[in-house]
C-alpha cells in the first residue's frame, strides 16, 4: 500500500482519476494551492490535478521542486495537456484522468522505484555539506554548530542566541520551506507562548546581518514561510525561484 496525495480544486476528487478509488492505496485530498505544501508527508507520491488548469499546476511543479522537496509528481492531464508539458515541469509521470486501474498501478509502481533513488541522493547531498569538525559551509557562509558562531567570509557575524539558532536550523534544511508556526516550533520550543510574528521579526535581523549582499540566502515563499537557499542553487532555475521566492 502507497501513501498518496491528492492534489485538486474539483469539487468531488473522486472524479479527478476515478481508477485511484479501485486501488488499495491511502489517498490525502489537499487543495491545489501552495500552502498544502507543507501538509504533505515526506513520503507520499502528488497525484496534481492538470485538467483544468495548467498554469497553476505547472507554478506548483516549480514551487515544489524550488522547494527542495523530492516528493515524485504524477501529473493528471486530458488529452490536451501533453502539448504543452514539458521535462521542465520537473514531473516523475504523467496520466490520463481516464487511465484504468491497472495503468495508474503501474506508473505508481515505477514512479516509486525511480523516487527511492531521488531521495537517496538527495541524503547524500545533504551529509556532503557536513564538516567534520561540526561546520555547515554554504559558498562563504559558515555555521559552527558546536561554537555557536557563523562567519561570511571569514568575518564573524554578530547573532543573538535566538538568531543563531534559526539561521543554524534553516542551514541544515537546504531549500527546505517551513512555515513560522514549524520554526516557532523547532527554534523556540514547544512553552513559548509569543507569536510567529516573532519569526518575522529575526529573519529580518538575520537577514540585515548578512548584508544586501547575502541577505538572498533566506528566502521567502510567498503565503507559506522561509527556506534557505544555498548560493550553489542560484542558477537551477530562475523561473521557479521567480514563482517561489520573493523578498520581504
Amino acid at each position: 500500500m502507497t501513501d498518496l496525495t491528492l492534489m485538486t480544486s474539483a469539487d468531488d476528487p473522486a472524479s479527478v482519476l476515478p481508477s485511484l478509488a479501485l486501488l488499495s492505496h491511502r489517498v490525502r485530498v489537499l487543495p491545489m494551492d501552495a500552502a498544502s505544501l507543507v501538509k504533505m508527508p515526506e513520503n507520499t507520491i502528488l497525484f496534481l490535478d492538470a485538467r483544468d488548469d495548467l498554469a497553476t499546476a505547472k507554478t506548483l511543479c516549480r514551487l515544489i521542486h524550488a522547494s527542495g522537496l523530492s516528493t515524485p509528481i504524477v501529473l493528471i492531464l486530458t488529452e490536451g495537456g501533453f502539448t504543452v508539458v514539458t521535462s521542465q515541469w520537473g514531473i516523475a509521470d504523467v496520466v490520463v484522468a481516464s487511465a484504468s486501474p491497472a495503468e495508474v498501478e503501474a506508473r505508481l509502481r515505477l514512479v516509486s522505484e525511480r523516487g527511492n533513488s531521488f531521495a537517496s541522493t538527495g541524503a547524500a547531498k545533504q551529509s556532503d555539506e557536513q564538516t567534520q569538525e561540526g561546520q555547515i559551509r554554504s559558498g562563504d557562509l559558515i555555521v559552527d554548530t558546536n561554537g555557536y558562531t557563523a562567519s561570511l567570509h571569514g568575518h564573524p557575524i554578530d547573532l543573538a542566541y535566538k538568531e543563531f539558532e534559526l539561521l543554524k536550523y534553516l542551514v541544515q534544511h537546504p531549500g527546505r520551506v517551513f512555515t513560522r508556526a514549524q520554526l516557532l516550533q523547532e527554534v523556540w520550543g514547544y512553552d513559548y507562548y509569543g507569536g510567529t510574528r516573532t519569526v518575522d521579526v529575526h529573519i529580518r535581523r538575520l537577514r540585515a546581518k548578512l548584508g544586501g549582499e547575502y541577505e538572498h540566502l533566506i528566502g521567502t515563499v510567498r503565503n507559506v514561510g522561509y527556506r534557505f537557499d544555498p548560493p550553489e542553487d542560484d542558477q537551477q532555475d530562475e523561473d521557479a525561484k521567480s514563482a517561489a521566492k520573493t523578498g520581504a
